[in-house]
């Protein structure tokens, strides 16, 4: 079985254990920063649109998976995971908005089609986020025309934790 890949890593060629194990090292902050990205963190939350401030807040507490952020019938991928995905899926990248005067990179994968995407990250050891939308679109706006649909994080699934028999495969000890 496959390493699970967490979002920010990128499939390795040709390097060491050794090479790998110090650009994952070199990824990880001490703990004396870790505020300091909390904080940059929140003013980035804070200069988002509602919605992508929820997006941001969800991905913060899934940093080492790719985030399926479910946007009515799309499962919608943001900034790094949508670069990410874009290319291990082999679909369009494009954009959506921009957040702190960048653009914000875009993909996203039609619901009815979700496991097969699924399965095509899973089997190159990505670890995957599905975060969906947990009240209808009508209820939000019963709270006010700017109220967010609420949404969070449902399920993680990566090769260890496949329970869907169609991304099982049969004759395999899975």
């Amino acid at each position: 079985m496959p390493s699970t890949k967490n979002a920010k890593d990128k499939p390795q060629t040709g390097s060491s254990s050794a090479e790998a194990s110090q650009t994952k090292d070199a990824r990880r902050k001490p703990a004396a920063e870790k505020p300091a990205g909390k904080a940059a963190s929140a003013a980035a939350t804070a200069t988002a649109t509602p919605s992508m401030a929820q997006f941001l807040e969800i991905k913060a507490a899934n940093p080492d998976s790719l985030l399926w952020y479910r946007m009515g019938d799309f499962y919608e991928l943001f900034f790094e995971d949508a670069v990410i995905a874009a290319q291990a899926l082999s679909i369009v990248l494009t954009k959506r908005g921009k957040h702190l005067g960048q653009d914000i990179p875009m993909c996203g994968v039609p619901v009815v089609r979700a496991d097969e995407y699924l399965e095509r990250l899973i089997r190159q050891g990505y670890r995957v986020a599905v975060c969906e939308q947990l009240e209808d679109p009508a209820e939000a706006r019963k709270r006010g025309s700017k109220a967010v649909v609420k949404r969070d994080v449902v399920r993680l699934v990566t090769p260890g934790t496949l329970t869907e028999e169609t991304l099982l495969e049969p004759n395999a000890r899975n």
